[in-house]
């Protein structure tokens, strides 16, 4: 298992200064720049450095020595947190969550969708409220932790044939009635929704889910080429898990993952553990996908993630996690509890990229999967520094912390 960790570093600024943060490397841009950052903490300017530039002593200067400065990572795919899995969420477990939030800042996660998997419509419906609830909560009360966008729904809309470890008796054909069955009053909470294109064959679903402004991705499906083809062309614009619940790349079938692999509109998502697709595999998807261009990293973590290993729930079966990797009683691969971050590491350790295109594959390509903007002037300043050391050939994260001082009040602000 990664002993890979993020450290706080605190930063203290007087209320009325501006931070720079100078030669850094930022993933997406090419060379070297300096940040410059207001007293409300967001960023002001991205300026691109000609040379590397020394510290100034009539300001508060922040030299990163062309360390990598990215924002935190956006989680579009975990199932739960600290014991807690999101399909079981109820109203009282509101101040759970909020430690789930604060579990994953600390992780170096900006923002998540919580992703309830397939279960019974009620239990849906319940964890959707929670959450709706627990989104106005979290917009009254500021403070730095991970903010929760909206849901993932993986399911119940899937393929019997590629369920893997979700429920049979729980699967529904996707029809308008039966998504809005689903759904009921909490359309509004719901961002992304996994289905299996090919059980809907009068090509209603999609049209409708996407206007209601939920981003459609193809996942535990055995959709063909050509249907993935049409279904991209209707409106879908992701795929869940690349390689996993779905047909192999075939020389001559080459299924959904290909097509979504040559639709330059299509963003995949990736868990790179090391246990869900092979290393081999990956550096394949990734050349293949332009890097950063075609594919957001997500963790796929259940609700163990933040405990140690061990036998655990899941709906009412039990998984067994060693190492970080979640499976079933009959070995049947449920997922993993490793944090995001940790595959940007592995994706480095093992050489299949850059820092900044591994950097980027779990800051900026999830953002721009959903239509966030990525690191960029007005953006607030949750930053995260990212050293390789590359004698040791180890990566290292700290997420920066700035306490804004006024000497005049006597208060600090964290931010």
């Amino acid at each position: 298992m990664s002993q890979f960790s993020i450290q706080i570093i605190n930063v203290s600024m007087p209320s009325t200064a501006r931070l720079d943060i100078i030669n850094a490397r930022l993933p997406g841009y090419q060379g070297l720049y300096q940040i410059h950052i207001n007293n409300r903490g967001v960023i002001e300017a991205i300026i691109a450095l000609d040379e590397p530039i020394l510290p100034s002593h009539d300001k508060k200067v922040l030299d990163v020595r062309g360390d990598w400065i990215s924002l935190g990572g956006v989680d579009l795919q975990i199932n739960g947190g600290l014991g807690l899995a999101f399909p079981d969420l109820e109203e009282t477990n509101l101040p759970q969550l909020q430690e789930i939030c604060d579990y994953l800042w600390q992780q170096g996660v900006d923002a998540f969708l919580p992703t309830i998997v397939t279960t019974s419509v009620e239990k849906i419906q319940r964890s959707l409220s929670v959450i709706d609830d627990f989104i106005k909560l979290q917009k009254t009360e500021p403070k730095p932790t991970a903010k929760v966008l909206g849901v993932h729904l993986e399911g119940p809309f899937l393929n019997y044939e590629k369920r893997g470890a979700h429920p049979a008796e729980y699967l529904l054909r996707p029809t308008q009635e039966t998504v809005e069955w689903v759904l009921g009053n909490f359309a509004r909470v719901v961002k992304i929704i996994t289905l299996a294109p090919e059980l809907d064959p009068a090509e209603e679903v999609i049209p409708y889910l996407r206007s209601l402004g939920i981003i459609v991705s193809l996942g535990h499906s055995t959709a063909s080429a050509a249907e993935a083809k049409k279904t991209f062309e209707l409106g879908a614009s992701m795929v869940t898990h690349a390689f996993n619940a779905m047909p192999p790349l075939h020389h001559r079938k080459p299924g959904l993952l290909a097509e979504a692999i040559v639709n330059k509109n299509v963003y995949c998502g990736l868990i790179a553990d090391g246990e869900h697709v092979c290393p081999t595999m990956i550096d394949l998807l990734l050349r293949a996908s332009r890097y950063e261009k075609g594919i957001f990293l997500v963790s796929d973590a259940l609700a163990p993630i933040g405990l140690p290993d061990g036998i655990y729930p899941w709906d009412e079966r039990q998984i067994e996690v060693k190492d970080g990797t979640a499976r079933l009683a009959d070995g049947t691969l449920a997922g993993t509890t490793l944090p995001l971050l940790v595959g940007v590491e592995n994706l480095v350790k093992w050489g299949i990229c850059g820092v900044g295109s591994a950097i980027a594959m779990a800051t900026e390509s999830p953002r721009k999967a959903i239509g966030m903007p990525g690191i960029s002037v007005g953006q607030s300043a949750n930053l995260l520094r990212w050293h390789w050391d590359k004698i040791n050939a180890q990566l290292t994260c700290k997420r920066l912390k700035f306490r804004i001082y006024n000497p005049q009040l006597k208060t600090v602000q964290i931010r």
